[in-house]
């Protein structure tokens, strides 16, 4: 049994769902106005938010500084523990292997996501390590929540970078660059 919904209806999860990634947006404008990819996460455990992440992989001038990452060593030491089980993840971007890799050994049981990676998804564009049964931890995962917000988001931001109205600090930036 595949672990992916996209959601369609509004039931009470569903509206949670949509406050928290909306909060998750919050973050990415953060990153965005950061010259960073705009890129926003939200771990909640409870119905509360316990941490909080944008992306800042330019100003910390680290590869691994993903919205994701920082979010999921924020919630590990607010339960202290690195068993985030009861949590789950809301995120702009769907998360690439690098966060997959740190999702599924957090043991978080649930990534919402707002849209599709194309170039470097691993929930399904690229890669599917939601529910990989060679691994031993699953993570249940639903898209498409507040979409078009977050794809707009990303779609300006790097539009104003590729006409030149941003500058990155460094030369990563070709390389951030969809093919649009």
């Amino acid at each position: 049994m595949k672990s992916h919904e996209k959601t369609g209806g509004k039931t009470g999860k569903e509206r949670d769902d949509h406050y928290f990634i909306r909060e998750a947006l919050k973050e990415a404008r953060k990153a965005a106005s950061r010259d960073e990819v705009p890129v926003g996460a939200v771990i909640t455990h409870n119905g509360a938010v316990i941490a909080r992440a944008h992306n800042r992989r330019e100003e910390a001038a680290d590869p691994t500084s993903h919205a994701e990452l920082t979010a999921i060593r924020k919630a590990a030491k607010r339960l202290n523990s690195w068993r985030l089980t009861g949590t789950t993840l809301f995120v702009t971007l769907e998360p690439c292997l690098m966060c997959m890799g740190a999702i599924l050994q957090a043991r978080i049981p649930r990534i919402v996501f707002a849209t599709f990676d194309p170039k470097a998804g691993a929930c399904g564009s690229l890669y599917d390590l939601s529910c990989d049964r060679r691994l031993n931890h699953r993570v249940h995962v639903t898209s498409g929540v507040a979409e078009g917000e977050a794809k707009e988001l990303l779609k300006g931001f790097f539009k104003r970078l590729r006409t030149g109205k941003k500058n990155l600090k460094g030369p990563t930036s070709a390389l951030l660059t969809p093919d649009e």
